[in-house]
């Protein structure tokens, strides 16, 4: 989490701070909880760094009402990577589940950023292959692996250790639903597997709240 926070500062910096032409231009925007990020903001047009907040981003599928979530952004994360490296518009959903404030430059700006200036690339590709590894891990996971190994293998890739006593970060206030559309299933299946990490000691649970009760017990449950 740390690395990630310092590699965007390192990248905003180094937007503020280069002398090449036409990479000035930079617009903060804010979004409130709820704001679909497909109407509030322009992606063919616009790079987001996020500074604050927590974004989801979905696929949906209409027919069946059936969503998985690729991605929870926040603090370090960029948007959108896909549009800025093929240049077109990219389908998804996406949704501000906390107050945010995203860094808007022109995708040309940082386009040719990425063309011309070496420290950048350096900074830019380590991000771009952490969210390809993303998704290959969710890809294996939906194929390989059932439900409670799904959720163990989420929570492990969300543990805050920056604190006395481990825990949770950015899923902790998650819906039951939402954590059943980032493991691939149904809020009915996820409850059962949840109560079964519950009564096994490796979380806890109250009102909208996740906790991590034995980091030992839930690595102990990892499979790679």
């Amino acid at each position: 989490m740390l690395e990630k926070i310092d590699n965007q500062q390192l990248i905003l910096s180094e937007l503020q701070n280069s002398t090449l032409p036409a990479v000035d231009t930079q617009t903060h925007r804010y979004l409130n909880i709820g704001d679909n990020l497909n109407t509030v903001l322009d992606m063919t047009k616009y790079f987001y760094f996020i500074m604050e907040g927590k974004l989801k981003i979905s696929q949906i599928d209409f027919a069946s009402g059936k969503e998985q979530i690729l991605h929870l952004l926040s603090r370090g994360d960029m948007l959108d990577v896909i549009t800025l490296l093929d240049g077109k518009a990219h389908d998804f959903y996406g949704v501000a589940l906390e107050k945010s404030e995203l860094i808007e430059v022109p995708m040309e700006n940082v386009r040719y950023l990425l063309d011309k200036d070496p420290a950048f690339k350096q900074l830019f590709f380590p991000y771009m292959a952490t969210q390809l590894r993303s998704m290959e891990n969710l890809v294996t996971e939906l194929s390989f692996h059932d439900v409670y190994q799904r959720l163990v293998n989420l929570f492990s890739r969300f543990i805050d250790t920056s604190k006395e006593k481990a825990s949770f970060r950015l899923i902790n206030n998650l819906s039951h639903e939402d954590l059943a559309a980032m493991v691939g299933s149904v809020r009915k299946v996820v409850n059962r597997n949840l109560q079964k990490l519950k009564s096994e000691g490796v979380i806890s649970m109250s009102r909208k709240r996740l906790g991590l009760e034995s980091l030992k017990k839930l690595r102990d449950k990892l499979k790679f």
